[in-house]
């Protein structure tokens, strides 16, 4: 029974935890699937995007799966408390997000294809959950590297938001903020690539089945 339980709410970042100066362990040199830096420095060319859209275990596997993607790592993002821990963003109290961060080369795919594959992985219009995962860590964002991708994003919503309605689902509570304010941390060694090392492991990653309208064009160059 839910009898007394609270929806999750963010804390202001007056109630985030704050923290610590430097992190508490040390993230991994290379990433397990694709061999190259998960931290850099990355050869010259190479653009980054942050993404949530729930568990980061699942939502990593799809962009290290995708052709141009260079390295991707996962993190916390979008709250207040420096250098995280896991069990910390699970308790609700820094405010952060589950995210990924995408390191990929735009001549062979563009922001907008990567857009399209976090719109259709995931379903944006659930709020602070993706299916049985509940809390503020689930909540579905992107966090922007620069104004075209902030154009680009806010687009993106805008036009996956008219299919969804005409599908029956509601309204999209996903983020579009710049990601300079909002440092990413990199998330514990263990979580980085989890489905690599455990392919039997949980992904509670899954779409509304809802084609998004954009990011269908080939990248220039």
């Amino acid at each position: 029974m839910l009898i007394g339980r609270r929806s999750p709410q963010l804390p202001t970042q007056e109630e985030a935890l704050k923290g610590r100066s430097t992190p508490e362990f040390e993230v991994p040199s290379r990433h397990t699937v694709l061999g190259n830096a998960l931290l850099g420095p990355y050869p010259d060319g190479l653009e980054v995007a942050d993404f949530a859209l729930g568990c980061f275990w699942g939502a990593e596997r799809k962009f290290w799966e995708t052709e141009g993607v260079w390295t991707t790592y996962v993190g916390y993002q979008g709250g207040y408390t420096e250098n995280p821990s896991y069990e910390e963003v699970c308790s609700g109290v820094t405010a952060h997000a589950e995210a990924v961060r995408v390191v990929f080369d735009p001549t062979r795919v563009s922001y907008p294809e990567l857009l399209k594959l976090f719109w259709e992985s995931h379903d944006p219009t659930q709020g602070f959950r993706q299916g049985n995962d509940v809390g503020t860590q689930y909540r579905s964002a992107i966090y922007t590297h620069s104004p075209a991708q902030q154009t680009a994003a806010e687009s993106s919503r805008d036009a996956y938001q008219k299919v969804l309605t005409a599908s029956g689902h509601g309204e999209i509570t996903t983020a579009v903020l710049p990601a300079a304010d909002r440092p990413f941390w990199p998330a514990e060694p263990y979580h980085q690539q989890y489905l690599d090392k455990n392919p039997a492991g949980y992904c509670g990653i899954g779409g509304t089945g809802v084609t998004c309208p954009i990011g269908v064009a080939p990248a220039e160059g």
